[in-house]
């Protein structure tokens, strides 16, 4: 018997957490579908989100981000990776808990500045400093973070796959997300 998905999973975090990579693996064991918020905003919008950023500024973006988060919570139940800043708006997280269950990927700044130190599609790090730019974002963020329904922490040495498990494990734990047999 297969698993049912109750509630959407929607994974939060940093940038850097692993929510896509983790995600993409989490659906695939589930069996749904995965869905990235910012792909999604970016198909929408016809650009990508630094480019949303440099025209429309992070205000625009985050309007775009709290309307594209609404419509895929009100659809079938999936695992959904969100944008680092999709959680601190309010409304944002009323509308993930009503829908579904926030798991916060949490991982400290060294793991976080390991995975992202040499990608340039992060806007908010185009700074001078942007590991420091990096602390203060997690500083500011952790306990909003921290207000998700599920904390799951992140380890450097965790496969991909382990770190999907780890979740899957402790939804399991959770109980009322997932119906039916083992996923």
């Amino acid at each position: 018997m297969k698993a049912k998905l109750k509630r959407t999973i929607v994974l939060i975090g940093m940038m850097g957490a692993g929510k896509t990579a983790v995600g993409t693996a989490l659906a695939r064991m589930l069996g749904v579908p995965f869905v990235d918020s910012d792909d999604e905003i970016e198909r929408a919008a016809n650009m990508t989100v630094a480019e949303i950023f440099a025209r429309d500024g992070e205000a625009f973006f985050r309007v775009k981000e709290s309307q594209v988060l609404k419509r895929l919570l009100s659809g079938p139940p999936c695992v959904l990776s969100t944008g680092g800043g999709a959680f601190l708006a309010e409304a944002n997280r009323q509308a993930i808990e009503a829908a579904g269950v926030s798991v916060w990927l949490r991982a400290d700044l060294d793991l976080l500045w390991a995975r992202v130190r040499h990608k340039a599609t992060r806007p908010l790090l185009r700074t001078a400093d942007p590991k420091g730019t990096l602390a203060r974002l997690l500083e500011a963020r952790a306990p909003i973070y921290g207000r998700a329904q599920l904390i799951v922490e992140s380890e450097a040495d965790l496969s991909v796959e382990d770190m999907a498990a780890r979740v899957l494990a402790r939804l399991k734990a959770e109980g009322g997300i997932i119906a039916g047999g083992e996923a």
